[in-house]
């Protein structure tokens, strides 16, 4: 059974030292350091891999971040991975739950994860699924 969690959350992006090389210093890396409130109470780290191209509003990213608190009043840890790009001004999102990733009470932690960000502000919706049902 898919069970949803909802809430906002505050984001911190640190600008990071590029890689060695020319071709890498065209790949921006950030640290994120996130706060959720809501359904999810929680904190994470990670890193994000961005390029811009030379046409305005088209780009990409990549990132990862350990996520460590409480779901729906279950704690553990679990890492969600981030797929996004943008063509244009139109851009498409995909964060899923690293299969086999989840810790604590949210072993076996199953799910994709969707960003709303409006006026500024940052809030997630999170359908996900855990083992035998449990939510």
């Amino acid at each position: 059974m898919t069970k949803r969690a909802s809430g906002a959350f505050d984001v911190k992006l640190s600008p990071m030292a590029p890689d060695a090389g020319a071709e890498a210093s065209a790949i921006g890396r950030l640290a994120l350091d996130k706060k959720f409130h809501g359904d999810l109470t929680a904190t994470s780290q990670g890193q994000m891999l961005a390029v811009r191209t030379p046409v305005e509003n088209s780009a990409g990213y990549v990132a990862l971040e350990r996520v460590t608190g409480s779901l729906h009043g279950r704690t553990g840890t679990f890492a969600l991975q981030h797929s996004g790009t943008m063509t244009r001004g139109v851009s498409h999102l995909v964060l899923t739950v690293v299969p086999d990733s989840g810790t604590g009470q949210l072993e076996g932690l199953s799910g994709a994860m969707k960003i709303i960000i409006t006026g500024g502000q940052h809030a997630y919706e999170f359908d996900y699924a855990l083992p035998s049902g449990e939510t």
